[in-house]
């Protein structure tokens, strides 16, 4: 009949299948959908929407703002939703079967830098997989993603990219992942503005902790002689510089990670774990001997006393005249040998933990929400710092050595003989204290700024 009159047949049933649609969802029948009605009706349906689902869908739809969809709305936001849908459906779809398995589901992972074994595709799809077939048709993909905002895999990839966004105070983490659609889109940088406005609110909350760990790690004294020395604001002596590198570096180290991405892949634009790691790890070590300068400004003004130094630049020109510029690069050694033990251990903890997650509890979701990611990324990186921790320890003694009266410039392993003579294996460990008493506070403000950042940016509306 449809034909007949003229109308394409497929237009005609989404028309009608939108309208029972919206007809069930408006609650109240008042012609228009709100949140909590959307929200309400979905539950009420059995279908799984994601926290926050509702609003995003409901902010996407609603043209004349006026907090709700109409029918009109809401046919527009579901036909251009499955478009995206079928879009990405096809780009997975390799082999053009109209079904996706779980080889299909890992070698589009992989094209977009995400490694994941056939046990982990095959959770990712069963929770897609309605009919226990092991494959996914077009009907199953459009019921599954149809409520939630995500209209591709990319979005699974967000849930699990280890993400550098948590500024625990260390520089050392592989970067961010971007995909092609974030870096020709603009995205990147709003993405990396964000993180690095995240890292100076978290940096500056937790800067008496990071005094207090340097201090520790060079003095013998601690918190009480810090106060007396210098009273509260002495707290955050060498903030300023710790925030102002962030900028710097994180450029830098995205710059470099790109091209050494390139230069280590065996295929093109396929990068694999290993490669992964190495490119993070030289793309680190690029970065951190760009800014090491500003590393070496770091400590000094850190432990500074009071009138040493009337600022920055003041303390790099007594640096320069006093010590030279090989001053500018002491403790280099130590600090490009801890990159390795961090961000491998912190990568290969990350990764089992989520693979733990996976196993455990991926039935219906491949989103483990906000709370397990902050814990993985959280327990990853502190045994990270753990593995690089006296390595630290002998590059902050290297960098203050000439600050400190009567002291004698040392090299690297006669400062670590020193330290195992009179301190023992744990006065490689002096300081961690205050450091892993500042990693929960710092990963909860860079997490909260940075979210509030996506909004203020548009990346997330």
């Amino acid at each position: 009949t449809a034909q007949f009159f003229g109308i394409d047949p497929l237009s005609f049933l989404l028309e009608s299948r939108g309208r029972a649609l919206f007809a069930k969802l408006d609650a109240n029948k008042d012609g228009k959908v709100d949140v909590s009605e959307l929200r309400a009706g979905l539950a009420a349906m059995g279908i799984k929407s994601g926290k926050g689902a509702a609003q995003k869908i409901i902010s996407s739809g609603d043209k004349d703002e006026d907090e709700g969809l109409d029918f009109s709305e809401f046919s527009k936001y579901l036909k251009e939703h499955e478009k995206k849908l079928k879009l990405t459906f096809k780009s997975l779809d390799k082999n053009n079967d109209g079904r996706i398995d779980h080889t299909e589901i890992k070698q589009s992972l992989a094209d977009l830098g995400l490694d994941i074994s056939k046990e982990e595709a095959e959770k990712i799809l069963q929770s897609i997989d309605v009919d226990g077939t092991m494959t996914v048709d077009w009907n199953e993909w459009r019921e599954h993603f149809l409520f939630n905002p995500a209209t591709n895999l990319q979005e699974i990839i967000r849930y699990w990219k280890h993400s550098t966004v948590l500024d625990i105070g260390e520089s050392l983490a592989i970067p961010d992942e971007f995909t092609e659609e974030e870096k020709t889109s603009g995205l990147w940088w709003k993405q990396l503005s964000a993180g690095a406005m995240a890292g100076a609110v978290s940096r500056t909350g937790t800067a008496p902790l990071d005094r207090m760990k340097v201090f520790m790690q060079v003095l013998s004294g601690g918190f009480k002689q810090m106060l007396k020395e210098g009273g509260v604001t002495s707290l955050w002596r060498g903030n300023g510089i710790n925030v102002l590198k962030i900028a710097p570096e994180t450029a830098i180290k995205f710059m470099a990670y790109e091209q050494y991405k390139k230069l280590l892949s065996s295929e093109p634009g396929k990068v694999r774990t290993h490669e992964r790691f190495m490119a993070g790890s030289l793309a680190g070590a690029t970065a951190q001997t760009a800014i090491y300068p500003m590393e070496v400004l770091k400590t000094r003004l850190t432990l500074r006393k009071t009138g040493q130094y009337s600022g920055m630049f003041d303390c790099a020109k007594k640096i320069l005249k006093n010590e030279g510029v090989k001053a500018f690069y002491k403790g280099y050694i130590p600090n490009i040998l801890g990159i390795i033990p961090y961000a491998g251990i912190d990568l290969a903890i990350y990764e089992s933990l989520k693979n733990l997650w996976l196993s455990k509890y991926a039935k219906d979701t491949a989103n483990p929400g906000i709370l397990v990611l902050l814990g993985c990324g959280t327990i990853s990186s502190s045994c990270g710092q753990v593995a690089s921790y006296p390595l630290a320890l002998i590059r902050t003694r290297m960098q203050a050595q000439a600050s400190i009266e009567g002291s004698k410039q040392m090299s690297m392993s006669q400062i670590a003989k020193k330290i195992l003579e009179k301190e023992g294996f744990f006065g490689l460990y002096r300081g961690i204290l205050p450091n892993f008493m500042k990693v929960i506070p710092a990963v909860s403000i860079s997490y909260v700024v940075y979210e509030n950042m996506r909004y203020s940016l548009g990346i997330q509306k």
